[in-house]
């Protein structure tokens, strides 16, 4: 058997995604030792408890002494605080990633804590379910899903290279993207949805009486379907919104105008605008399946 790739691996963050790293990551042996850090003494405890690394404890500067590969898997808006945090103890020569759904916002507040001598390289691992916390960890999590790679002008092409290798190990199919167009592209794509899903289910609990208990017992696949993406961990999701702003907005505004479009088309029973539109979309959900995706 080779070496493992990486003598010391520490994630900052054990929920649902840095769980199911340290699971995958031992699967595949890519690290002699797993370390993580987490906020709540509780979510440690959990951590040690169900052995998703070989130890979990509170300080993050601990936790990422001597690692060769720091992972910040907490909400995006902590993740300025924790390069704050690790900063004075990592290692030259570590690789320092993260997995947050928007880019721009966490290399603008990780970028400035981070000591020259290591190499900073953004990713987010397409991949998830509403479930959160380390108990909803598994190590099949990135199996055949997208992580993306968002590497800052001048980063070393080896620290990249391996940073590839070792999510590819995890299951993941990996590709590059600049930041800014990685956010336009998850904002459509993840933010929007979620954001629609939110406010749908908003909007059933705010019927009144009986009419809210009947919306939940005859519940159809639409609507359950909504309230699961719905159970997505909030404060992660508010972190989202908050600092993908702009991109959200600019998306938000586009599926408006479409709403109203197709607003109007019910109301005028112009059903050749409502046909065309749904045999549309249904062909995109086809390329979905057909990409493994769906």
């Amino acid at each position: 058997m080779s070496a493992a790739p990486f003598d010391k691996i520490a994630l900052v963050g054990i929920g649902l995604i840095g769980g199911s790293i340290a699971l995958a990551a031992r699967r595949a042996g890519l690290a002699k030792k797993i370390v993580a850090a987490t906020r709540r003494a509780e979510t440690a405890e959990a951590a040690n408890r169900l052995k998703l690394v070989d130890h979990c404890g509170t300080d993050p500067a601990q936790a990422c002494k001597e690692a060769d590969l720091v992972i910040v898997c907490t909400p995006v808006g902590a993740c300025g605080e924790v390069a704050k945090a690790i900063a004075p103890v990592l290692k030259k020569g570590c690789i320092v990633s993260d997995v947050g759904s928007v880019k721009q916002a966490v290399i603008k507040a990780m970028a400035p804590h981070l000591p020259a001598d290591i190499h900073f390289v953004p990713a987010h691992p397409v991949a998830g379910t509403e479930n959160s916390g380390p108990e909803a960890a598994f190590a099949e999590l990135f199996d055949g899903r997208w992580t993306i790679l968002t590497p800052l002008p001048g980063c070393d092409p080896k620290a990249v290279d391996r940073l590839e290798a070792f999510w590819k190990g995890l299951g993941s199919q990996v590709d590059r993207l600049d930041p800014a167009h990685h956010d336009r592209i998850l904002a459509i794509t993840s933010h929007l949805p979620h954001l629609i899903a939110y406010t749908i289910v908003g909007t059933a609990d705010d019927l009144g009486g009986h009419l809210n208990a009947e919306v939940l017992r005859f519940a159809a696949g639409g609507f359950r379907d909504f309230t699961r993406i719905a159970a997505s961990d909030p404060t992660m999701w508010r972190d989202v919104f908050l600092n993908n702003r702009d991109a959200v907005l600019e998306v938000l505004a586009r599926f408006q105008e479409d709403l109203f479009y197709l607003q109007r088309a019910i109301r005028w029973g112009e059903g050749d605008k409502l046909f065309d539109l749904f045999t549309r979309t249904r062909e995109i959900r086809r390329a979905l399946i057909h990409l493994n995706q769906a």
